[in-house]
């Protein structure tokens, strides 16, 4: 049993290891390096729905799937970089993938699997919090939409994109309805410019997490149009497993301050990469 755990281990490390160094690949330029599409629709879907007071804490986490092909990344494994399946993917449905991990916690119940539930997402995931009135709704974007996974994220975190969505009898309105916007994936902004704006269509502050490498630095001016609140970014390159995500998440739960959920977040990455947790601390941050 022991063997097989460090066998399992290894390769979890191997995997993050790629996976940061994917983002040190990433371009710099608008134009992308080869093999990317920039031409792929980078603007959010027409928001039709008018704003809605939910009842529950909503948090809304989008997802870019990892891509070999279609993004600016040091190529992973076939199976873990295959942008159009969730399953196996390295930001989803691999070990420290958003739906294995959340799947395992205790903290969170899944409450509903939706598959395709709109243009360009493959999987939806609804979860509710096991102790708090708290709902999360994950998208997995297909990999080669990622400059709409960004663009929707921001259009979110202003305010100007918004969906009604039935979960467990009750209408919960999504992106620009939850609190807390959350984007998980390849840091695309390193490889094209999405070249609109995302000004603020109503005066609320959604707390932002953005977890892709040197993310405050690149997310930090559409942020601030948005008037949303970056509650925890990056300053260097990193692997976006969804362990920080959860226990960010947990002490946003439990209304800590935001210093509290960054260091969550710190120690989190610290245990599981095996770094110091100083470097950690460097590396998630909140605030401007």
């Amino acid at each position: 049993m022991y063997g097989r755990l460090s066998t399992f281990l290894k390769l979890q490390t191997l995997v993050s290891i790629l996976l940061i160094a994917s983002c040190a690949g990433a371009g710099n330029g608008p134009a992308g390096p080869p093999g990317i599409e920039i031409s792929e629709p980078g603007a959010p879907e027409t928001s039709k729905a008018e704003p809605i007071d939910n009842e529950s804490r909503v948090v809304h986490v989008i997802v870019a799937l990892c891509d070999n092909e279609n993004q600016g990344i040091v190529p992973v494994s076939a199976s873990l970089g295959n942008g159009e399946d969730p399953d196996r993917n390295l930001y989803w449905g691999a070990a420290f993938g958003v739906r294995t991990y959340f799947d395992k916690s205790a903290s969170w119940k899944l409450v509903e699997r939706r598959s395709a539930p709109k243009n360009g997402v493959l999987e939806r995931l609804i979860y509710r919090h096991a102790s708090e009135d708290v709902i999360l709704v994950a998208d997995a974007y297909r990999g080669d939409r990622i400059r709409g996974a960004i663009a929707d994220s921001l259009a979110a975190l202003a305010g100007s994109l918004r969906e009604n969505v039935e979960i467990e009898g009750r209408t919960v309105q999504i992106y620009g309805g939850a609190d807390l916007v959350a984007f998980v994936g390849h840091n695309g902004l390193m490889d094209f410019e999405l070249g609109q704006e995302f000004p603020a269509a109503d005066e609320q502050e959604r707390d932002a997490v953005v977890l892709a490498c040197a993310s405050r630095q690149y997310f930090r001016e559409s942020i601030r149009q948005a008037g949303a609140k970056p509650l925890l970014w990056t300053t260097n390159l990193m692997a976006p497993e969804a362990y920080i995500l959860h226990d960010a998440i947990e002490g946003w739960v439990a209304d800590e301050d935001d210093e509290e959920i960054r260091s969550r977040a710190a120690k989190a990455y610290s245990k599981y990469q095996k770094i110091s947790l100083r470097a950690a601390n460097g590396l998630l941050v909140t605030g401007y």
